[in-house]
């Protein structure tokens, strides 16, 4: 899944900061626990939004997949259904 995720088509069209961010992300350890998981995604965002860096919802997509491409399916559920909550919180 790596090598697809930079190959999408999307990145092409990133801003050099957000590509730059992104890349930083990547090569962060990734949280192996689901509850060490939504405080990482939280942590990025607000770092990303003190560098008045903004990510539209498929670049946040593009995040998530990133952040799940190692985890089993039953992790990738888990946090799929943390992030809609995140998602409805952000909403409210």
């Amino acid at each position: 899944m790596e090598n697809d995720f930079w190959n999408n088509p999307m990145l092409k069209s990133m801003s050099t900061e957000k590509l730059q961010f992104l890349m930083n992300f990547a090569s962060k350890d990734k949280p192996t626990e689901m509850k060490d998981m939504m405080p990482f995604l939280l942590s990025t965002m607000n770092t990303a939004k003190s560098k008045d860096i903004q990510f539209t919802d498929p670049e946040t997509e593009l995040l998530i997949s990133l952040l799940k491409q190692n985890m089993t399916e039953e992790e990738s559920a888990k946090a799929d259904k943390i992030i809609r909550l995140m998602r409805e919180r952000k909403s409210k």
